[in-house]
């Protein structure tokens, strides 16, 4: 066994670099390519750190020893189509240590002729990729530091490439690799995966969003779809994708990179109202040969002002989990996975679901949306799954974000917007409206400016006014960033109880338009306030509102996964209820004159919060504090 430092300039910038491969005579040179993918990974902005930029791989030697070894198996995966298979591992090391850990690698065979050069003089002159995920070695091995031997169970989804797993010692702030594995793969890497659906610009239509490695140069992407038992037509979807420069900085453009592949999006038009419809994802090689996903479900939206049954569900700030253990970030287990469990178990009681921001927390970390997309597909591939843009999606410097931060690692927005589709006018722009059925949701973009005067402060007004309240009785406001009311420590310690500069502009617009409910995320808990216009409550009731609300109820709804935020122990008037812990909540609209609101825990999905809304057309006509033209003596 030999140890030898790897070497890099410290005055060049280009730190990041990873690569990997097998065979025991070249293992030494490709796996030095993994350590080198993997230098000084960088810290995320979020509660927590990422926990990939927890490896400091800027400090590992290669110390690859004849005596150690991982194997993977089995080495082909959905060999029946599945897009998702656990992998068992064998590994053992002759000087093992409970600091020793387990890193997944892909593309498995990343060598110095495959990195990308960036500068000449700097040695080596390349740059890869970190690890998807990793494990300690003793995880479900508890006597590993003792006989030197484990086993690990890791869950692999398809990402359209093989993977390598390697084993490390020296922990996560001096790791030495000390062996590396065989490699593993899908038996079609390139199928079609992870479809999402979400509402297009007209009511009677729906779009399909997926994940594939076929680009416009090898097959045409369709999607076959028709109703039920009927007749099924082929649409066509476009195909979008992006490259390293479209990054805007670190780690999303270096060694958090990945190739993304090909996001194709088809638009299903002219739907019948509430209809049940079947759909499958189609690429037809140029060869004659067609590759399909597996089929699926989904029931049209109802025409805008439809009376009928209606449930919408409501959360920010998910992330995502491992299920099998890895990659434990800022205590997220089990957050994020309980919430998605219970959507899926409650899935044919849900009719349209709003994620509003902060949706994996890849933070610059690419692999981690294609992990994410896999999370949630059950969900998404069913029912409508509407995002709203979040600080961990969009903030950077020198962006045009309203924001200076570093929130999303880089990505400043290109992943959210190329990954899911919103009806937006510009993706850029994320600001948007949807109707379903007696409701009207007015989508806002925290992450540019919303102040009066502005293009958004604009678009939001419009929503709120263009309404017929007739039809569409319930008018909810999303954003991500708290523009009501929260009692977060944060924002109580700044004096505001709101983002600051959030409430002061549109205030007006949702007293003058009487939005019913403003959701929010960001604040990783529960709150609940009183109908509420410029700090005072407007209803006495708390949980059976009839008649006129004269007000707002503002909502925080940013449990869905991600570390809990504290709340103040001052006690305002308009907060009614608080609950740190993780939930979702929904909306369920019976007809034009009753609404049901409640909160849901994730651990359990039962209800610990609720509220009801009953009126009539002339209750929403009827003037409140603001809300009607001032009177003259004229009138």
């Amino acid at each position: 066994m030999t140890e030898s430092s790897i070497r890099y300039s410290p005055s060049s910038n280009l730190t990041y670099r990873s690569c990997v491969g097998i065979g025991m005579r070249g293992l030494k040179l490709i796996s030095l390519a993994i350590l080198l993918a993997l230098t000084n990974l960088p810290e995320a902005w979020s509660h927590g750190d990422q926990p990939l930029s927890k490896i400091a791989i800027h400090k590992a030697i290669s110390a690859l020893h004849e005596r150690a070894y991982v194997k993977a198996s089995p080495e082909i995966l959905g060999m029946k189509g599945q897009s998702t298979e656990w992998v068992a591992l064998e590994y053992g090391s002759p000087n093992p240590s409970v600091d020793d850990w387990i890193g997944v690698f892909s593309p498995a065979n990343f060598s110095a002729s495959t990195c990308p050069e960036v500068n000449p003089r700097v040695y080596p002159p390349l740059l890869c990729t970190a690890p998807i995920k990793y494990q300690y070695a003793n995880y479900s091995s508890h006597n590993y530091k003792d006989t030197g031997k484990g086993y690990l169970k890791l869950r692999l989804i398809n990402q359209r490439s093989d993977f390598a797993f390697a084993l490390f010692s020296g922990g996560l702030s001096n790791p030495k690799l000390v062996a590396v594995s065989n490699h593993v793969a899908f038996a079609n890497p390139n199928a079609p995966v992870y479809p999402r659906l979400a509402q297009g610009k007209e009511w009677n239509e729906m779009t399909v969003t997926w994940t594939s490695g076929y680009g416009i140069y090898e097959a045409e992407p369709f999607v076959e779809w028709g109703r039920k038992g009927g007749d099924h037509v082929h649409s066509p979807a476009g195909t979008l994708t992006f490259d390293r420069n479209s990054m805007c900085g670190a780690p999303a453009r270096t060694v958090g990179w990945r190739d993304p592949g090909f996001i194709h999006t088809s638009f299903l038009k002219e739907l019948w109202p509430n209809a049940l419809y079947t759909y499958k994802l189609g690429h037809r090689l140029f060869n004659g040969t067609y590759f399909w996903s597996e089929q699926y479900q989904f029931r049209a939206s109802p025409y805008p002002g439809q009376n009928s049954l209606q449930r919408v569900v409501i959360f920010g700030d998910m992330g995502k989990d491992e299920a099998d253990g890895s990659n434990e970030y800022n205590n997220f287990q089990r957050g994020s996975l309980n919430t998605t469990r219970e959507l899926i178990q409650d899935i044919k009681n849900i009719d349209i679901i709003f994620h509003i921001g902060d949706i994996c927390y890849a933070n610059g970390y690419l692999s981690q949306w294609d992990q994410f997309t896999a999370q949630v597909e059950a969900i998404a591939s069913t029912v409508p799954y509407m995002i709203a843009s979040g600080n961990h999606e969009r903030d950077w410097p020198g962006t045009g974000s309203f924001y200076g931060n570093m929130d999303s690692g880089g990505e400043c927005g290109v992943l959210a917007e190329t990954m899911f589709y919103v009806p937006a006018e510009n993706r850029a722009k994320f600001w948007y409206s949807t109707d379903y059925g007696m409701f009207r949701f007015c989508v806002a973009d925290t992450e540019h400016d919303w102040r009066e005067g502005t293009e958004q402060y604009k678009f939001i007004e419009h929503c709120l006014a263009s309404v017929d309240r007739r039809k569409q009785p319930w008018l909810i406001f999303l954003a991500h960033r708290v523009l009501g009311y929260s009692s977060c420590t944060s924002y109580a310690e700044e004096g505001s109880f709101e983002e600051p500069m959030g409430r002061e502009s549109l205030q007006t617009l949702w007293q003058k338009y009487k939005v019913d409910i403003a959701v929010y995320g960001h604040v990783h808990s529960y709150e609940r306030t009183c109908p509420v216009y410029q700090n005072i409550c407007t209803n006495k009731e708390k949980r059976y509102y009839k008649g006129t609300l004269n007000g707002t109820i503002h909502v925080v709804a940013g449990g869905g996964g991600a570390s809990l935020s504290p709340f103040t122990t001052l006690q305002t008037k308009w907060s009614l209820y608080r609950d740190y812990d993780y939930g979702f909540i929904k909306l369920t609209a019976f007809d034009h004159s009753n609404l049901l609101f409640e909160y849901k825990k994730s651990r359990d999905g039962k209800v610990y919060d609720s509220f009801r809304i009953t009126r009539d057309y002339r209750d929403i006509l009827a003037c409140t504090v603001d809300s009607c033209p001032s009177m003259t003596l004229a009138s």
